[in-house]
């Protein structure tokens, strides 16, 4: 088996003649959106601003070649670092060191936008996405002004760019219901006073933003009531198949169970008429996971009135051996479960 999935990676490989338009045409696919995860910029434990290749690092353009000739057509660019306590501090401290108004760190900036232009110039969509988990120097953000602020400043930046996608926020965990709601409102706000009014926006949820708890934590109670003048919320949640949610193992509960985890969430979008995206998923490369990936996958392709597909986490060069590394063309999920998954979204 191994073996044979060696040769299929081979075949996957960088068939950059396949990529006839990287984003592919919407009817052409089974999932509106499907992509990837790019990590890296985020890293850097315990060091706000850090080191470039030392303590973060940048996508290689290579890979996204790669990713695209595979069929994928949405990048979800991560910008944070971590302490080992799990403590966030992110790329918005990078981006805007010192305050939430304050002005860009050029530099990093300017990477984001290449990073940006490139995937957007080859027809994929790029999303912006401060991976801070509701925090801002560690401390849950309280100040919705300047959350507005820093959207509308970095909105401003990519106003003219309709393939760029704005996520308010990574996962908010462990904050009130009714601040998670303004926060999202105010960058709402923010982005579309930037005049980014073409702009697809994923609000997240509190909890984690899981699919499988979004009714129960009250999340689809309280983020029904979000407003866009622009009417273009695709609401993000993310699901892991392990036995606490928490993409920690690779071990999946069961051949179904990423079905049964968005079975409540996929009620709601359709009962609310709204949509959503699974802005993070993933599982083992095993026989069980993949059923249970492609099981999900044929869900939401079978639900696609609502579900806008699905991203995958996670790739970016410093990944290595990482259980889900779907980094090309090495990554343990790059080899062992893309082209078992591939059928499944195109």
């Amino acid at each position: 088996m191994l073996f044979q999935k060696l040769v299929a990676a081979a075949c996957l490989g960088f068939e950059l003649a396949a990529l006839a338009t990287p984003a592919q045409k919407k009817q052409d696919r089974k999932l509106k959106w499907f992509g990837i995860n790019e990590s890296g910029a985020e890293f850097g434990e315990k060091n706000f601003t850090g080191v470039y290749g030392r303590e973060y690092i940048w996508y290689d353009a290579k890979t996204i070649d790669a990713f695209m000739a595979q069929g994928m057509n949405m990048f979800r660019l991560n910008f944070r670092a971590a302490d080992t306590n799990g403590i966030a501090h992110q790329v918005m401290e990078r981006l805007t060191p010192n305050s939430l108004a304050g002005p860009f760190d050029a530099l990093y900036l300017g990477n984001l936008t290449e990073q940006i232009n490139y995937i957007t110039s080859r027809g994929g969509y790029a999303m912006v996405q401060p991976h801070n988990y509701g925090r801002f120097y560690g401390a849950v953000m309280t100040d919705t002004a300047g959350f507005q602020t820093w959207w509308h400043n970095v909105a401003a930046q990519y106003a003219n760019n309709s393939l760029v996608v704005f996520d308010t926020n990574n996962e908010y965990h462990d904050m009130p219901q009714a601040l998670v709601f303004a926060l999202n409102q105010a960058a709402i706000n923010g982005i579309r006073a930037a005049g980014a009014l073409s702009q697809y926006i994923t609000p997240e949820g509190n909890a984690w933003s899981g699919a499988w708890t979004w009714v129960s934590s009250g999340n689809g109670a309280s983020l029904l009531a979000l407003h866009d003048p622009s009417n273009k919320l695709i609401y993000q949640m993310h699901q892991y198949l392990d036995g606490d949610g928490s993409g920690t193992s690779p071990t999946c509960v069961s051949g179904t169970v990423l079905r049964e985890r968005l079975q409540a969430a996929t009620e709601w979008l359709t009962d609310n008429g709204k949509q959503g995206v699974i802005g993070e998923f993933a599982g083992g490369s095993n026989e069980l996971c993949v059923a249970a990936l492609k099981d999900g996958l044929a869900f939401l392709a079978e639900n696609a009135g609502v579900w806008w597909g699905a991203v995958w986490w996670a790739a970016g060069p410093w990944w290595a051996d990482y259980m889900f590394s779907m980094e090309p063309e090495r990554g343990v999920a790059w080899v062992g479960v893309l082209p078992e998954i591939r059928g499944a979204f195109l």
